[in-house]
């Protein structure tokens, strides 16, 4: 069962940005069109963006233009850039395949204030 581990949340003001990274275990992340959710306060988690293994990307509209997604096959890693935070953007943030077929890891949380 692949494991991730994600890190890089904090706090953040309004207008900030931070780095989101994920790692993988085993040897199967390439293979796998790779996306961010969130869970936000009272909310359902849900995708954010998603990387495909040719690395073209896809957003929701609420992140497009702000977040960029990233990947390296070679260590196993996703990346989530978030410029212009919001604080709508606070939440929990996890990736996975997006068949979220592997385990959730713990997440990252992100709060956005001032």
């Amino acid at each position: 069962q692949v494991q991730v581990v994600e890190s890089g949340g904090g706090l953040a003001q309004p207008g900030g940005s931070l780095r989101l990274s994920c790692v993988a275990s085993g040897d199967s992340f390439q293979f796998y069109t790779m996306a961010w959710y969130r869970r936000s306060p009272g909310k359902e988690r849900e995708w954010v963006a998603l990387i495909n293994i040719d690395k073209s990307t896809s957003y929701k509209d609420f992140v497009k233009g702000r977040f960029t997604i990233s990947r390296d096959n070679g260590k196993k890693m996703l990346f989530l850039q978030m410029n212009n935070l919001k604080p709508e953007d606070t939440a929990a943030y996890y990736c996975n395949n997006v068949a979220e077929s592997w385990q959730w890891g713990q997440g990252t949380q992100v709060t956005v204030s001032a």
